[in-house]
């Protein structure tokens, strides 16, 4: 009779693997891809894939910034309805609602990251858009009736998910070619100078007159005529951050490390993320910190680093 020893794995082992089949089917990997990437995100307590979670607000040194993320989250309760009921009124009062809950700021020193989430007017060219996208797919603009019942819980969140199909649309507006946007929004705002309705009449006509201003030339620093347009970038950042609070993801600003050359290891920071008809970012923009341009990445290739460590 032969005695036969059965050797179990460690849990740990068991766990490490079934973790690294999950990593493997998810993100479309060999079994192998999928256990460096694992590993490479352990090495730092906290980190994790880009592929999972989520950040609104990165941290950083903007400490003007975050005062003003956290003046915000100290609202009393009829401070949040009375910011609601404005988040309610499309386009103009969400186009002022997220400009103020996404303050600008910039890359932290050293990363090459400039101005994010910034802009002159940019409260007026988020709600351009908006209009651009009730013109062309009022289906997507959410029914009076219920954003009004949705602004009285005085959660912005709730507001998000309500407005969530327009605000993609709005931001899927920003990667198709900036030059075919102008008569787009021109169309839009002569459609809303014939509203019946006297009040969407009337906000019409003021984007009008913001959007002319935007458009309007003036002379550069180096005295040459310069025709600015809408803050379109600091929009997008504004649109990436709001789309992550009802799908995840992380929304710019945001601090990682990068997997797979050809910046393997090297920290960088998420200038944008790159979306589909649904879900969360199906890539990012990022910019390396010894790098000279942005390159695109996969969220299974990027690691979100701790908060609080150094950059």
């Amino acid at each position: 009779m032969v005695d036969r020893q059965h050797h179990r794995q460690p849990a740990g082992d068991r766990a490490r693997k079934r973790a690294v089949r999950a990593q493997a089917a998810r993100a479309g990997v060999p079994y192998s891809v999928a256990a460096r990437q694992l590993d490479a995100v352990r090495s730092a307590s906290g980190e994790t894939l880009a592929s999972h979670g989520r950040t609104v607000y990165p941290a950083g040194g903007d400490t003007h910034r975050q005062w003003l993320i956290d003046s915000r989250n100290r609202r009393s309760l009829d401070e949040r309805v009375q910011d609601t009921r404005r988040a309610a009124g499309l386009p103009g009062g969400r186009g002022w609602h997220l400009a103020e809950r996404f303050p600008p700021t910039r890359g932290e020193p050293g990363t090459r990251v400039g101005l994010l989430y910034h802009g002159e007017r940019r409260q007026e060219a988020l709600a351009l858009l908006y209009l651009v996208v009730a013109h062309e797919s009022p289906g997507l603009v959410p029914a009076v009736g219920d954003l009004v019942w949705t602004a009285e819980l005085g959660e912005e969140t709730a507001l998000d998910i309500a407005c969530g199909e327009l605000d993609r649309a709005a931001r899927l507006l920003l990667d198709q070619d900036r030059a075919t946007l102008w008569p787009r929004i021109d169309a839009a705002l002569a459609t809303g100078a014939r509203e019946h309705n006297w009040p969407a009449r009337e906000e019409a006509v003021r984007l009008a007159g913001a959007y002319r201003a935007m458009m309007s030339t003036r002379r550069g620093d180096d005295g040459e005529p310069l025709v600015t347009g809408p803050p379109l970038d600091g929009v997008r950042n504004i649109l990436d951050a709001v789309l992550v609070v009802g799908d995840d993801g992380h929304a710019p600003g945001t601090r990682v490390r990068v997997l797979g050359p050809p910046h393997e290891q090297q920290t960088a920071t998420i200038v944008a993320a790159l979306w589909g008809s649904a879900g969360p970012p199906v890539e990012y923009e990022v910019l390396p910190d010894r790098a000279a341009r942005v390159v695109v990445v996969d969220p299974d290739r990027l690691v979100v680093l701790a908060a609080g460590r150094p950059f």
